[in-house]
């Protein structure tokens, strides 16, 4: 047996009962460091434990899919849940195993955002560019997205495409800088926020982040409380919430 199992965004109270179940049980957990160490506590003191980085990924999964043709019961898990950014590494495990492997569910990152900031989904486009390959299309699809005056949660990429090249990008391609933007990091952990307006989105974040830009559409924004984002001045308020500071290594496993 080998799952691939969505841990959740970090916090394991969001992680389901059946996807710890999997893991408790398991002869073989693997994942990527960042994400294998979130659920160590789980993990039965006589697993094989593999973890993997983007470099040696290929190679660890082929461990995993030896393991696992021998007989073992095996877990790869994935941040967040596997399907909203993780379906690129979900068809590597396939590849190593030669088979389709189930996918368990988790709750991802863009979820509880949107749950942090009162946004509906039926008013929201998710985008991720935590993938590998050409991004253009994607970027594109943004555009017209916000165009549309629909809401964006947006997965950045971290090693090119971070929020600050994100609002360059868009600001450059004819999106209006005065969309509210707010940018997350390490969320349900030592969460912090960034909020402001898409022109003045410049700071360095974490890998661990994620933003929402919201549509204009001639009203007022909703935050987080349910109240307007704008001030009696007419100004969105500025400046990271919350009262941890975010640093931190950049994490393989990402904000999924």
């Amino acid at each position: 047996m080998i799952c691939c199992v969505g841990v959740g965004p970090g916090d394991l109270g969001f992680l389901t009962r059946k996807g710890q179940k999997l893991i408790e049980e398991a002869d073989v957990v693997a994942g990527f460091t960042a994400v294998v160490d979130l659920v160590r506590s789980l993990v039965k003191p006589d697993a094989h434990v593999i973890t993997m980085g983007y470099k040696d990924q290929v190679d660890r999964l082929r461990e995993v899919a030896d393991l696992h043709r021998a007989g073992s019961s095996c877990v790869v898990v994935f941040m967040g849940d596997p399907h909203f950014s993780g379906f690129q590494f979900l068809e590597r495990v396939e590849q190593a195993c030669q088979h389709q492997v189930e996918a368990i569910p988790g709750i991802s990152s863009a979820q509880i955002l949107a749950s942090r900031c009162r946004v509906c989904f039926d008013e929201t486009t998710f985008i991720t560019f935590h993938r590998r390959g050409d991004i253009t299309p994607f970027q594109k699809h943004l555009v017209h997205v916000l165009e549309d005056s629909r809401n964006a949660i947006v997965i950045p990429r971290p090693w090119d495409f971070m929020p600050a090249a994100v609002a360059t990008y868009l600001t450059e391609n004819g999106i209006s800088p005065d969309h509210p933007t707010e940018v997350w990091e390490h969320l349900t952990q030592s969460e912090a926020a960034w909020r402001g307006r898409l022109g003045e989105c410049a700071s360095d974040f974490s890998d661990m982040s994620i933003m929402l830009i919201r549509g204009l559409d001639g009203g007022e924004a909703i935050g987080r409380e349910g109240e307007t984002a704008k001030g009696r001045d007419g100004d969105v308020a500025k400046g990271r919430l919350g009262e941890s500071a975010i640093g931190g290594n950049p994490s393989p496993g990402g904000t999924k």
